[in-house]
């Protein structure tokens, strides 16, 4: 029988010197998935990953991960995992595969499994290059080669394209997506960037200031804002106030620009036409979807008013 979710925690709670870091989070992570763990800067990801990895201790709270509890059973639980945290810790002065097998010994795994990772990584003809001479986007498939020498069926990445040009992005994003597609890890991915994480993430999780403020599909974040209708007009505050008094949830966005929400029954033509009969000029009209960065925005920036 299929596990329904990897990861599961239960009001996860860390504090540090009595400021609440991660505020009683609840994950669900489905088995199979790659689940894309977002917030600003500053939001607790890192705590929270560090905290699944029992780097660190929560304050209150339970985790289990492939069914089983931390910390009763963090060494079962880790033979399975593979993940990387902030800056991947290498050896610059050794080549990569010495990287490689310096780990494959700890893990008591074949050599053959370092030309299997570099395969996956596409690091075959840079192996016996100095690291200290990689690039950054380099340095980062070494680092989830690494991840990779114990098999993992579940792999936590720590903001995995944090500084890598637009070539290394790329890079990254299909490694991830043949890791799950492919090879069917888990993969839960930490980042700032929602345009990053969409392009790849099945499901997602949004955190600000330690709080789980969303969590589900990525057709789950789309559905959480509606459509609305986008007024441009020299007479905004006229505008505004004419269609406030006909009963329309209006909101006044800027000097020339309103908005009128819960629309899915309102025409556009009989708005413009109610508009023009009280003389207020109406320079565009438009029916707006937003995308998943506008709706991402608008939570991030309401949590942290």
């Amino acid at each position: 029988m299929a596990l329904a979710n990897v990861i599961q925690t239960s009001n996860l709670t860390r504090q540090f010197h009595k400021v609440m870091v991660i505020d009683h989070i609840t994950l669900q992570v489905p088995q199979g998935s790659i689940y894309g763990f977002l917030g600003p800067n500053g939001a607790g990801k890192t705590t929270t990953i560090r905290l699944l990895l029992r780097l660190i201790h929560p304050d209150e709270g339970t985790v289990r991960i492939f069914g089983l509890s931390l910390p009763q059973q963090r060494q079962a639980i880790l033979k399975k995992v593979g993940a990387f945290v902030e800056l991947p810790s290498l050896y610059p002065h050794l080549t990569g595969f010495e990287n490689l097998d310096i780990t494959r010994r700890l893990l008591g795994a074949n050599r053959q499994k370092i030309n299997d990772v570099l395969k996956i990584v596409h690091l075959e003809k840079d192996s016996k290059r100095l690291v200290r001479g990689y690039s950054l986007g380099m340095r980062q498939r070494l680092a989830l080669a690494l991840a990779l020498l114990g098999d993992p069926e579940l792999l936590i990445l720590d903001e995995p394209t944090n500084g890598l040009d637009p070539a290394g992005i790329q890079e990254i994003r299909a490694l991830i997506r043949h890791l799950a597609t492919e090879r069917g890890i888990t993969v839960f991915i930490s980042s700032h960037l929602l345009n990053e994480v969409e392009q790849v993430a099945t499901h997602v999780g949004i955190v600000v200031k330690g709080k789980l403020i969303f969590q589900g599909t990525l057709n789950q974040l789309q559905a959480e804002s509606e459509s609305y209708i986008q007024i441009k007009t020299g007479q905004a505050e006229a505008a505004f106030q004419l269609l406030t008094n006909n009963g329309f949830v209006v909101r006044l966005f800027s000097n020339n620009e309103i908005r009128i929400t819960n629309n899915t029954q309102i025409n556009p033509s009989a708005i413009t036409k109610l508009l023009v009969q009280n003389q207020i000029e109406v320079s565009q009209i438009s029916n707006i979807n937003p995308s998943l960065e506008e709706i991402f925005m608008r939570l991030t920036s309401e949590k942290e008013d």
